[in-house]
């Protein structure tokens, strides 16, 4: 079991930036598959970004290819989500998610571990 928390949620402006950390316990950091879902008000939760283990691979839902950028550093145990050109319909609630495995899941149900959410919002 790995523990997941969040940060670097705000307010923004549209066009603006922010990176989100998330912050893992336990020795096994490295032997996850980490994801970024996001909670709009009166949404499902959405895939937004994921990461293998290694980082050698990344996957991003359409509305973000270009804009966001998932990494990871295995050494602080963190993954982070850099946002660029944030828009309004950015506004969410952002978790993290890990999971073992050998794919990228981009569903929910793909992921074991979940953060408690850091809220994103972008204004107009």
């Amino acid at each position: 079991q790995v523990q997941l928390v969040e940060s670097g949620g705000g307010l923004v402006q549209a066009g603006g930036s922010l990176r989100l950390s998330c912050a893992a316990s336990g020795r096994t950091f490295s032997w996850y598959n980490k994801a970024w879902f996001r909670q709009a008000p009166g949404k499902e939760r959405e895939f937004v970004a994921a990461i293998s283990q290694n980082g050698g691979s990344t996957s991003y839902t359409d509305s973000v290819k270009g804009r966001f950028t998932i990494s990871r550093d295995n050494t602080r145990n963190t993954v982070y989500l850099q946002m660029n050109s944030l828009k309004p319909e950015d506004t969410a609630v952002y978790y993290c998610a890990a999971a073992i495995g050998s794919r990228l899941p981009i569903d929910v149900r793909g992921y074991t571990n979940w953060g408690q959410g850091t809220q994103v919002t972008v204004s107009s």
